[in-house]
């Protein structure tokens, strides 16, 4: 039962109650709006700050909702008392049940198919929808980040430039500090338009002023975000795809990325450093990266022409199956879902797609899975001739908008309160001081010098 919930007034209450009545919760209900033990909540009745009524029969009490709601309010108790060993956080951001997912109410599905990526991060962010609205970056954020960009080894990965492009425009904002709810959304307009303009141009070295003019404020984002993962034209059909899937993948309640920046929000860091922690989460292999295995699998696929051989040898080889399955759905990914239908329309993404559907049958005769979302952004990034972590760079930029959501919901929240206890398994003191290890002085080896040049040579 929520806070709001004991402001109202039923039209039932506990111990059958009339409907002319106020609402009355029982002492189980109280103690968790309380976040209390139930012993505690005779304890406030002992001490007169709170009133109860016996039930009929007198087989407990219940207590007026009103009062409580007054109580929690005074004491500033208002998470409800989690089980033992968890951790529970209330978000009006995301709901995932029964095989769906809302964003602050709404089907996330039926929102993405609609509005684009920048309209779905104003709605989780404030509860308003802005149609039309874009994002800018801040000429002095981007121009720090594409210089911090172009200085990293030719190597690097498109995650390696977000995270410094993320430190960069940091430095560049000295209202960074600010974490009003104004100062954080100005912050992120500009931070995630900045991301996508720091990141190269496929076919371009990562150089300041190889990039085309920035601030065309006209651009959706996944216009702006295309050619820094294909090299192929933007027709209207991918470029819908790439953004439906920047809105779909905007939120998703509290995934690991999303925990680490929840974390951050928690110790007043400010909404950059917020998104860095989220970012360096993102990069393990079981969770935004896991868009780039799909890829590799799926583009095999495509190349030997069946997904039985693909598929045999990574059960052969114990692996799982990239692209399939998701611990929150019993069915098809509900953002999969919507991809493949809108992925129909690319023509060039039939061989792909079929692909993916080759590796959902052939999968399901060892095993029922379904296709998650980064088998659907692999059919994707194969189809566009894009990067295998093309994937990889589409969830760290939309879910950037996430991330900052949940750092609005976390300011207001008492902070540090993430603050577990370790279990100590190390050997009890007290121990005596550890003798000194002795080691011979180490030997220096330096390399041979180089044979000359034969000059007849």
């Amino acid at each position: 039962m929520t806070h709001e919930a004991a402001r109202g007034a039923g039209t039932e209450g506990a111990g059958g109650e009339d409907s002319g009545e106020a609402r009355r919760l029982t002492t189980r209900e109280t103690a968790d709006l309380l976040g209390v033990k139930p012993e505690t909540v005779y304890a406030y009745v002992s001490r007169g700050q709170l009133s109860s009524r016996r039930t009929p029969g007198g087989r407990g009490s219940t207590f007026d909702a009103a009062e409580v709601a007054a109580l929690v309010r005074r004491t500033g108790r208002r998470e409800p008392a989690p089980a033992p060993g968890e951790l529970v956080f209330r978000t009006g951001i995301t709901l995932i049940e029964h095989d769906a997912y809302y964003f602050r109410g709404v089907d996330a599905t039926e929102l993405a198919r609609e509005y684009g990526y920048e309209e779905v991060a104003e709605w989780i962010w404030t509860g308003e929808l802005r149609p039309g609205v874009r994002f800018t970056a801040p000429p002095e954020s981007l121009a720090a980040a594409r210089q911090t960009v172009a200085a990293l080894p030719a190597h690097s990965g498109s995650t390696d430039r977000l995270r410094v492009a993320v430190a960069a425009a940091a430095a560049a904002d000295p209202l960074r500090f600010d974490l009003s709810p104004q100062g954080v959304l100005s912050s992120a307009r500009g931070l995630i338009p900045t991301l996508v303009a720091a990141l190269p141009v496929v076919g371009e070295q990562p150089t300041e002023g190889s990039h085309e003019v920035a601030g065309d404020t006209s651009a959706s984002l996944a216009r702006r975000l295309w050619p820094r993962l294909s090299g192929q034209p933007a027709d209207a059909a991918s470029l819908a795809v790439l953004d439906t899937a920047l809105a779909l993948l905007t939120d998703h309640d509290l995934a690991a990325s999303t925990l680490a920046a929840r974390v951050a929000a928690s110790a007043h860091a400010h909404p950059y450093a917020v998104v860095s922690a989220g970012l360096g989460v993102l990069e393990g292999p079981l969770h935004g990266a896991a868009s780039g295995l799909a890829h590799r699998m799926l583009s095999e696929v495509v190349e030997r022409g069946s997904a039985s051989p693909v598929v045999a040898d990574h059960l052969r080889a114990g692996r799982r199956v990239p692209g399939l399955g998701h611990r929150l759905y019993t069915g098809e990914d509900p953002r999969a879902q919507v991809l493949f239908d809108l992925l129909k329309d690319v023509p060039q993404a039939a061989r792909a797609l079929a692909a993916a559907r080759d590796v959902v049958a052939t999968t399901a005769r060892h095993t029922p899975l379904h296709a998650n979302v980064d088998l659907a952004l692999a059919v994707l990034s194969v189809a566009c001739g894009m990067h295998a972590e093309a994937g990889e760079t589409v969830f760290a930029v939309s879910r950037t908008a996430g991330w900052i959501a949940h750092a609005l919901e976390e300011y207001t929240e008492r902070p540090l309160r993430m603050r577990p206890s370790g279990q100590y398994t190390g050997p009890r003191p007290p121990q005596p001081l550890p003798a000194p290890v002795l080691r011979t002085p180490p030997v220096v080896l330096r390399p041979a010098p180089l044979p000359r040049a034969d000059p007849a040579n």
